[in-house]
């Protein structure tokens, strides 16, 4: 369980593929603070410390990725050298100041534009229609692991739905959100109560 309140930003040194996708990853966090075992939020998606430590590059850790999690994810974020926003699992007694984050993807959104407004800047994402319905203006969102208020929603012809994000100035310094550009890929997760409320509908 996670929060969406980023705590660092990584660095992906390399990646190896296998029967898995074996990335290693540069942080900031004190490995010898983290389990293996462990779950860390990597852009939104939930995996598995599998080793760990630290050279003289800095510290770093290790995740193996698998198919079903590359094919959930935006294309390209698990390329060496991609930077990914991160987030340790929550804990007893932490503050929750997001939402409630479960660290898994639900779909790809698109980055549609980004327009500064004052010292913000304003993102409109377009979200698939199967995640369409599941969001809501002043809900929450995660994107790229980070949590975010919706402003407004507008839902288009081909069933898909664009919505609009205020990224102010510490968000876009503590995250990789600093790099959103039209076009880019980001990973989508919508608020868990929209999720059971979609099941109890289609149970209904």
């Amino acid at each position: 369980m996670f929060t969406g309140i980023i705590t660092d930003i990584g660095t992906i040194r390399s990646r190896e593929d296998r029967g898995d996708t074996r990335l290693v990853i540069g942080t900031a966090y004190n490995t010898a603070t983290i389990d293996l075992g462990a779950s860390i939020a990597c852009s939104g998606a939930c995996l598995t410390v599998v080793d760990k430590g630290s050279d003289a590059a800095g510290h770093w850790f290790a995740i193996d990725a698998s198919a079903e999690t590359l094919a959930c994810t935006a294309p390209g974020m698990w390329d060496a050298g991609r930077r990914l926003n991160l987030e340790r699992a929550l804990r007893i007694g932490d503050e929750l100041g997001g939402h409630i984050v479960t660290g898994h993807v639900d779909g790809v959104g698109r980055i549609v534009s980004v327009t500064p407004v004052g010292d913000s800047v304003g993102v409109v994402i377009a979200a698939p229609g199967d995640l369409a319905a599941h969001i809501a203006a002043k809900g929450s969102v995660t994107v790229d692991g980070v949590s975010l208020t919706v402003n407004d929603v507008t839902d288009q012809a081909d069933g898909t739905a664009h919505f609009t994000l205020n990224i102010i100035p510490h968000t876009q310094e503590m995250t990789t959100l600093n790099e959103a550009a039209a076009g880019r890929l980001v990973n989508l997760e919508i608020d868990i109560l929209a999720r059971y409320l979609a099941r109890m509908q289609a149970r209904g």
